[in-house]
């Protein structure tokens, strides 16, 4: 399937799960930064960060695997 053949809602869908698979390999750079300053504050904020963009990521996965399976957003 060609991105041509996506709908505007079903493109969303895979441009915001890219966007965040990218920030989470992202913060791991960011905690290891946080780390180096020995900044506390800022390592848990990151984490906490990383953490809901993973489960924002497998909430995106399960609604689109809902999608495939009934074919209808």
């Amino acid at each position: 399937m060609s991105v041509q053949n996506l709908s505007n809602l079903e493109y969303d869908w895979v441009t915001i799960l890219h966007e965040k698979g990218k920030a989470i390999a992202a913060y791991d750079k960011y905690i290891e930064d946080a780390k180096t300053a020995d900044s506390q504050p800022c390592i848990e904020l990151f984490e906490n960060l990383k953490q809901s963009d993973s489960e924002h990521v497998q909430k995106i996965k399960e609604h689109l695997m809902q999608v495939m399976q009934n074919g209808t957003m």
